[in-house]
Order: C-alpha cells, then structure tokens, then sequence
C-alpha cells in the first residue's frame, strides 16, 4: 500500500483527499519515508523542511474537512535549488551561496504553495546548473532510480529522481539548455518546457530567452495541472504573456493531426534503444489516429552547435569569476566549465542568432504550417555516468560522445516560443528509459498535451509496479 500511494499521480490523490479515503498526512509521510529510504542509493535531496510539512499536512486535512482546500492542497512538493523561497536559503548547488537566504519567491513557486503544495524538501543540482548530470560538492553525486551509477540527468536531476523513486508527488526544475526535458528523459517522467513567457520569471531571468521554469510530474494530467496554476501573466516580468492558456482537464484525442518527426535530427549519434523505442512510441500515434510522417532533416548541426556555444559564452565571464573568487570551494569540475566557455566567442554567440533566423525561415516555419506537432528523442543514449563532467565521453555506435552530445534539447531553447513536453517513450534492454520531446507551433500549448496524453494512455508508465524502478526496498 505504501509503495501504491509514493507512486499516487497528483489528481488522484487530489481526488482521494476530496473523498476523504486519504489524508494528506498520511501521502506526506509515505513520500517522506520513501525519501529517507532512497536517501543514500539515490540522494535527490538536499535541504529537508519535514516538521514544516507536516504541520502544513495537518492544516490541508483540516481545510478539506472545511470544504476550504486549494486547487493543489496538501500535495507534496518539492523544488528545486535554483528558486528563491522568501526566508530560505538556497544555494544554486553552490558552496559559494551557502549562507544566502532569499527575500523574495519566484512567481511560479509562489502561486505553486499559494495553491496550498506542501513544500517539503529541496532537489539537488549541480553548481549553477551548468551540467547535464547532478553533482556538486555541496550536495554530493545524485544518482539514477533505474539504476545507481547511471545520471538523472541535469540540472533538474534532483527532482526527476526523486519522481522516478516515488519520493514526491510533483516537483519543479528549470530549463535553459534541456535541464527539465533531459533529466524527465533520463529517468522516466514527465517535464514541460512552456512557451517562453508562460510562466512568469523575476529579474535578469525574465530577458534570458533560453530559460524557462516549469513542472516535473509522473502523469501528463498532472504537467497540465501544475502548469495551469504557474503559468500566467505577472506586473513584475515584462516579457510574461499576457494571455493565459489553461490545459483543459478533458484533452481531445489526436485522430487527424499531422506529425513530424525526425530520429536523430542528422546530428546526433542514437543509441539502437532509444531508436527503436522512438519507432514503437510514433506508432502508438499511429494507432491513436494522427498521421506521422518522417522529415529528413540535414540542416540542424550547425543550430545546435552554436545554441550549445552561444550559452556557453554568455555564461564565460560569471563562471570566470567564481573561478577566480572561490576557486577553494567551487566543484571539482568547475574548471572545466570554465576552458570549455572560453572556446567560445562573441562571434559563435552573434551567428547562433543569424542560424536560429534562418532555420526557422527556411525549416521549422513552413514545417509547422504542414504539421500540428513534431517530435525527437529526447535523449540519444541515457548511459552517461552519475559522477561524469562535462568533457568525459562515452561510446554510442563507436564513436565518443559527450552528455551534451546526448541531450537533444538545446534548438527548443534557442525557438523558446514552442511549448515542449518530455514524456517517456519505453525502455532499453539495459532496463533505462527512454523519452521523447513533443514540440508544438508557438505557443500552441494545449496541442502538445493531447498528444502526451495519447501516448500515455497507450503506452502507460510508472503507473504499475512492473513499470517502476526496482529500488531494492
């Protein structure tokens, strides 16, 4: 029974504290107990915030007892280290930022626990989020639920493990390379990158087009459901968007939509898994009504290349400083971080630019008028190692290849304005998952979810036993 209620979708435990038949204290304590088992074998947590948790638990039984329960009461939650939380300290999974405590909560986070989500603990992350796995030396190495040793992905790695482990009911991440999408691929969830400006950010994050926060879940309803309550205008972000889209709770099904998909995008090196998981998973569309079609692609290299070093550039003169700083105290691999930025230069970042123009003139754009959604993989080959920096290599198909090499996310930053939902598409041999990325026209929100939830109603996930990671528990 416990193992059923760790792996309890948000809707359905929101549904079960309405009726009375589960008490968010006892979800809480299920999730948390998890946790504390997973601790070690996986460690997707950093600060824990348990005794606050349950006294908010107390307080959701009691409001639903009232007929006074918010839109997400009781739900737990956890967030993140890269979003402020007024009175918290967060750290960014920076020694650096040990002591800081934020004044003000990020918008999403906000109406997240104003929806009355119970915070009860803080994801791991690496050192700024600069990494595709989830190590640094504040919260240590975070492994992979599936299997230890293996990356949860980055920078988001904390909180898509602990989904995968039933170790909470719905989490947050943030994104500006793949860091949501990579990490839902990684281990077997569900993640949503909003159209930029959906989800309202503060400060300098609210200009950073690459960046977008959103949720991570295990079901799709639940993506929809907490995206529904982030998203939306806010007077504090210039660039939020003024409309608000809802996710309805009842999506239409698919049958006449049209479908593009590319493989490997003719960039990258896939795993033979992964490929024949894709195939399996486009199929299911297939079946559920929509016409997919192949589109060969051999003009995506150069975009890809050069939105990886564009970031890579704006990032040189931060990470240089924190070198030169803290040289003491940052993570071991963080100078690393640092010679890979400097291969990069002004000029990378200024035709990144001109590339993304022209792509999208001459490729997605007139893509889109043909086709309501597009997909690819999400990632080319999930066995990159936990402890893995961001210059080491692995072999797919005899050729080495780093973890930015295998995350296939970084052009649904540089088109920003295009929803994506990461859902998982099946399983390797090796018994790791495999996910696909669903790309909708720009801002056409609504169109990603039904095609999510088409797979999942067709290809379920974690939503049995069978279907879960073995945790040895």
């Amino acid at each position: 029974m416990t193992d059923d209620l760790t792996y309890l979708s948000a809707t359905e435990a929101l549904a079960r504290f309405r009726d009375r038949s589960l008490s968010p204290v006892e979800l809480l304590d299920a999730v948390i107990a998890r946790g504390e088992a997973v601790a070690e074998s996986v460690h997707p947590f950093g600060d824990l915030y348990h005794k606050e948790a349950r006294e908010r638990g107390r307080a959701a039984e009691a409001a639903y007892g009232a007929g006074e329960a918010g839109p997400l009461e009781g739900l737990p939650l956890v967030v993140k280290d890269t979003s402020a939380i007024t009175g918290q300290r967060y750290t960014t999974g920076s020694m650096i930022y040990k002591d800081r405590v934020a004044e003000e909560t990020d918008p999403e986070i906000e109406r997240l626990l104003d929806a009355g989500a119970n915070l009860f603990a803080r994801t791991t992350t690496p050192e700024f989020g600069w990494l595709f796995t989830t190590q640094s030396r504040i919260w240590g190495i975070t492994h992979n639920p599936w299997r230890h040793g293996i990356s949860p992905g980055g920078s988001s790695g904390g909180s898509a493990s602990a989904l995968a482990a039933g170790a909470t009911t719905i989490a947050t991440g943030g994104d500006s390379a793949g860091s949501i999408r990579q990490p839902a691929g990684q281990c077997g969830v569900v993640g949503y990158q909003a159209p930029f400006g959906r989800i309202p950010q503060l400060g300098a994050s609210s200009y950073l087009y690459y960046l977008h926060h959103g949720p991570l879940t295990r079901t799709v309803a639940d993506a929809a459901l907490m995206a529904n309550v982030m998203s939306g205008p806010d007077p504090r972000d210039h660039n939020s968007l003024q409309d608000r889209v809802v996710i309805p709770d009842s999506l239409e099904g698919i049958d006449g939509l049209k479908i593009g998909f590319s493989i490997d995008m003719g960039y990258y090196e896939m795993d033979a898994d992964v490929v024949r998981e894709t195939h399996l998973a486009l199929e299911a569309l297939r079946d559920a009504g929509a016409q997919v079609d192949e589109i060969p692609v051999d003009w995506a290299g150069e975009a890809i290349r050069l939105g990886h070093g564009g970031q890579e550039f704006l990032a040189l003169t931060f990470l240089e400083t924190c070198l030169a700083e803290h040289g003491d105290i940052v993570s071991d691999y963080f100078p690393q971080l640092v010679e890979t930025a400097r291969s990069y230069d002004g000029d990378v970042f200024r035709r990144s630019l001109d590339v993304a123009g022209e792509v999208w003139r001459d490729h997605f754009g007139p893509m889109f008028s043909r086709y309501d959604a597009f997909i690819m993989p999400t990632v080319s080959c999930p066995e990159t190692p936990a402890d893995g920096w961001q210059k080491d290599t692995i072999t797919v198909n005899g050729k080495q290849v780093t973890d930015t090499d295998c995350a296939m996310t970084i052009l649904w930053n540089m088109y920003g304005n295009s929803p994506v939902l990461a859902v998982p598409s099946g399983i390797t041999n090796r018994g790791l998952p495999t996910g696909i990325q669903i790309v909708g026209r720009p801002y056409d929100d609504v169109t990603v979810f039904r095609v999510g939830a088409a797979l999942e109603q067709r290809r379920p996930w974690l939503d049995a036993p069978e279907r879960r990671p073995d945790l040895g528990l």
